[in-house]
């Protein structure tokens, strides 16, 4: 018998976000003898401890009987039960400093790591997470906020609502003035950008276009990698060598600066990879862009004003041209910066089926039937032990 447990999320800022719903609870227990499902009691998930009591499932505060235990932010380390298997995002696999002391601790107490993030097919795609849901989120908060500094049209807060459908309701009618958008990246953040662009009538045009062309009509462009970066030498991009020697290309978003109203961030980043621009390009006078939608979130990371997260609550703050200082929204001299990292949580339900799907469709049964390659290579952690495959992060987690 494979006993599954949902853990209650414990970080600060709260996140309402499940990995498997009350519905995919009831199914895994319908079609599977040996796999039984228990809730840690919680009063902030999206859906309730009677959902899941009326689902079959048993909720309880000891997740110490449990095999596995699914959350979704990383675990606060006071939370952590020792010897278990763990399910989560554990932003540890960039050796991000903040999380360091939670994977020291995960291979003090023995514990199983397996991250959400390293789990890939074998074409390295990414099989789970919510970015779909990040990117539609993130691409209306986005347009909200220009039309907020603008005043040309007016976009509700998507936590107005509690579903993906009654938020496409309220674009009924939207007249956007004419606008030039920039999005960026090709992953499952862009796919759901590119949905809010199609949903809101949004037309796409060619780089060539955008880059000289004014429109009758608003516009955006998708610039995935190929549209973004060139080697410094021949001036070409290849994927292969971009993800070997990433230092080696220069980014070519900077002839778009002065054609750009809103920028939506949906490019992978690490501290190799070029920026989409330098914070100097600002004071230029021909630079264009309003409002910038940091969607991947990386502080000042392929966005150099992205000076750390806002909140869900207040989700926007501005950046002075001249000094490059965090000040209020929508004010002169300013752009504005919509930059928070669990986008996905304004629309908790919806993205938490859509995740508990991918899981149940990719990840648990190779659970389920003892493991696999898929999931050998998204442990971090086995047993306390760094794994082989993350050697490179014994240091960090305190094992050298």
């Amino acid at each position: 018998m494979l006993k599954l447990g949902l853990i209650r999320e414990g970080k600060i800022p709260c996140d309402s976000r499940v990995a498997l719903t009350p519905a995919q609870c009831k199914w895994l227990h319908k079609n599977f003898d040996d796999i039984k499902v228990s809730a840690q009691h919680s009063a902030i998930r999206c859906y309730s401890d009677k959902e899941y009591a009326a689902a079959g499932v048993t909720v309880l505060e000891d997740m110490s009987d449990c095999d596995v235990l699914l959350g979704i932010k990383e675990v606060p380390v006071e939370m952590l039960i020792p010897d278990k298997t763990y399910l989560f995002f554990s932003h540890t696999k960039k050796l991000q400093p903040y999380n360091q002391h939670l994977l020291r601790t995960i291979v003090e107490k023995r514990n199983t790591l397996i991250d959400y993030e390293c789990l890939e097919h074998e074409d390295g795609t990414r099989i789970i997470g919510f970015g779909f849901f990040a990117g539609i989120v993130g691409a209306h908060n986005g347009m909200m906020t220009y039309g907020n500094r603008t005043g040309a049209f007016k976009l509700q807060r998507v936590s107005t609502v509690n579903s993906f459908q009654k938020l496409i309701h309220t674009y009924f009618g939207l007249k956007l003035p004419l606008i030039k958008i920039a999005v960026t990246g090709s992953g499952r953040v862009a796919h759901g950008v590119l949905e809010i662009m199609n949903l809101l009538g949004i037309r796409e045009v060619e780089v060539d276009e955008f880059a000289v062309r004014e429109f009758s009509y608003p516009v955006y462009v998708h610039l995935k990698s190929a549209d973004l970066y060139a080697h410094k030498i021949t001036g070409q991009y290849n994927r292969e060598d971009f993800h070997a020697n990433p230092g080696d290309y220069d980014c070519t978003f900077k002839n778009l600066l002065s054609s750009t109203d809103i920028l939506i961030n949906g490019v992978y980043w690490d501290k190799e990879v070029p920026r989409l621009f330098e914070l100097d390009d600002m004071r230029d006078p021909k630079f264009r862009i309003a409002t910038i939608a940091d969607i991947t979130d990386d502080k000042g990371g392929s966005v150099p004003c992205n000076m750390g997260d806002a909140t869900i609550e207040d989700p926007v703050y501005g950046i002075d041209k001249t000094s490059f200082q965090r000040t209020l929204p929508y004010l002169p001299n300013s752009l504005d910066v919509m930059a928070v990292g669990n986008l996905p949580n304004e629309l908790p339900r919806d993205a938490s089926r859509y995740f508990g799907e991918q899981l149940i469709k990719f990840v648990l049964e190779d659970i389920r039937t003892g493991g696999s390659e898929t999931i050998r290579n998204a442990t971090i952690v086995d047993k306390g032990v760094v794994t082989e495959t993350f050697a490179y992060m014994k240091g960090y987690a305190g094992v050298e």
